[in-house]
């Protein structure tokens, strides 16, 4: 059962929150699902029994009869990048605190508070239609007060009228992010349809740069999927631009249906073109269902 933050009064700091998250999920998980990179290959070294034959060279062992396990130039601890549309779309339902941006701060902080019992260094970068926060990876105490205080105070933001721009910011991500790094993003992705290509090539960007993206699809499955409201006129306010209308949802329901689907099952195509975990991340499914869900399903993968 999904856990119900707003109803657990003693854990109002985020870390301490993002600790009992985690020792939940730890309980299902075997080993850890994230795991380091490796970079140029140096040289062989013979197989000691009982370790991983991940890296076994088999084509050497066709030739000699002996196993050897390949050795690289740079072992590295994971590097993770956490990246957060902050824009003024990720607050609906505007006026409750079960929105898409509060969803995507608590992911992200049991997610920093995975990767520190893992050892492994982590960032975080928030972005509208520009950068407006980057904090490169490290594992340093300091570091992970900094990320916590900085997902703290989003909580207590209210962003008005911030437009996205996805394509634009996740290409410059791309750039300035110098060492390959995991990147999971938390975004609604919804841009004009006449970006989506820009979108689309952004996240290309990323995988061109060596990177391993997750992107967590945030979105409130009920209204902004399948446009369940009760058959009555609405007024309907964009929480980007303002601009508002009136009209009964039943009008332009299918209309609607079918030109969101087609975008999402796009999003979906490209990922899965561009080797990057798509994960629907229902916000009424419960922000740690959603993670532990994903995360036991990659630790039996890899």
């Amino acid at each position: 059962m999904p856990i119900n933050r707003f109803k657990i009064e003693p854990f109002k700091k985020l870390e301490l929150f993002a600790k009992k998250v985690v020792e939940g999920f730890i309980t299902g998980l075997h080993k850890s699902p994230f795991h380091g990179f490796s970079v140029e290959f140096a040289e062989h070294r013979l197989y000691n029994t009982g370790e991983s034959t991940k890296h076994i060279d088999w084509k050497l062992f066709a030739r000699s009869g002996k196993l050897f396990v390949k050795r690289y130039e740079e072992e590295t601890n994971l590097r993770c990048q956490i990246v957060i549309d902050v824009s003024t779309s990720m607050q609906f339902p505007k006026d409750t605190e079960n929105n898409k941006l509060n969803f995507s701060i608590y992911s992200a902080a049991a997610l920093c508070e995975l990767l520190k019992q893992q050892r492994d260094a982590f960032g975080l970068t928030l972005f509208d239609d520009k950068i407006i926060n980057h904090i490169s990876p490290k594992g340093s105490p300091l570091q992970q007060k900094l990320i916590y205080n900085t997902l703290e105070e989003l909580l207590d933001k209210n962003f008005e009228n911030k437009s996205t721009s996805a394509a634009k910011t996740l290409n410059q991500i791309a750039e300035i992010i110098h060492q390959r790094s995991l990147v999971i993003i938390f975004s609604d992705m919804f841009e004009n349809d006449s970006e989506n290509e820009e979108l689309f090539s952004a996240l290309q960007h990323l995988k061109y740069k060596k990177h391993e993206v997750i992107l967590f699809h945030v979105v409130d499955k009920s209204k902004e999927l399948n446009f369940e409201f009760e058959n009555k006129p609405y007024h309907f306010i964009d929480l980007e631009s303002g601009e508002e209308i009136k009209l009964n949802p039943i009008q332009i329901k299918e209309q609607y249906q079918q030109s969101i689907s087609k975008f999402q099952d796009l999003l979906k195509l490209k990922c899965g073109q561009y080797k990057i975990d798509f994960i629907e991340a229902d916000i009424n499914k419960g922000f740690d269902n959603i993670l532990y869900t994903y995360l036991v399903k990659r630790n039996k993968i890899i």
